[in-house]
């Protein structure tokens, strides 16, 4: 695990700082190089990331709300697993809040919505090259980068928070179990259905496809954890 040195240490760089330790231990955790069980202090981990305490201790505050940790008294944190029952609950979460963000979307209609409306083709079409190309990775990144614009652009500071909280969870799941099923083409196609939905101002459609493109995905991978026997990922 490389750390993140370089970082501006002056007070008024706490926030960057804090984020920056966020941003990088999530997307250890999320690729597994950071695995499930890993356990240190926060004075290991701040030495790795070549900052002080304090942001690594904000950071770890906030995977914790996240689920991604738990922190251990005088012990430092410990990466969490997730079961198949926890991915259940998370999904319900994400099913309800992604309707709802293309519902909103749908509702502004017209010339407002057009660069959302473009920004989420863009990356159905980074989705749809990285699938022609095999490139499984860039593929969840941009899977992913379109959910986050999804709720980030839906208007709803609450929606966007709350998702926040559990979609770098779903996320994680995904990308564990990625070369464990089909090649995901039908997300492309699901994923247009929402964006023209939400062009042609239809907030029934547009949340009633956004709901069933999740629920698909999670009745496709909770049983595989389960088939696999995996207690926790």
């Amino acid at each position: 695990m490389e750390g993140v040195r370089g970082a501006d240490e002056s007070p008024a760089g706490a926030e960057a700082r804090a984020d920056a330790a966020y941003r990088f231990l999530r997307n250890a955790i999320l690729t597994n190089e950071i695995p499930v069980g890993f356990q240190a202090t926060e004075v290991e981990i701040a030495a790795r990331l070549g900052m002080s305490r304090t942001p690594v201790h904000e950071a770890m505050a906030r995977l914790q709300e996240e689920g991604f940790v738990q922190i251990l008294p005088r012990r430092g944190i410990l990466v969490k697993g997730l079961s198949p029952a926890d991915l259940l609950e998370i999904y319900d979460i994400l099913i309800g809040l992604e309707g709802a963000a293309a519902e909103r979307l749908a509702l502004e209609g017209g010339d407002a919505i057009s660069e959302v409306v473009q920004e989420l083709e863009n990356l159905t079409e980074r989705m749809e090259l990285a699938l022609d190309a095999g490139d499984m990775d860039a593929w969840a990144d941009a899977d992913e980068a379109f959910h986050d614009a999804l709720v980030a652009r839906c208007g709803n500071g609450r929606i966007r928070r709350l998702a926040g909280t559990v979609s770098g969870q779903s996320h994680r799941a995904r990308r564990l179990t990625l070369n464990m099923r089909p090649p995901p083409a039908q997300s492309v196609i699901e994923h247009r259905q929402i964006i023209h939905a939400i062009e042609a101002a239809d907030p029934i459609a547009a949340g009633s496809a956004a709901r069933a493109h999740r629920r698909r995905a999670r009745d496709q991978l909770v049983p595989i954890l389960r088939r696999l026997n995996f207690s926790s990922l």
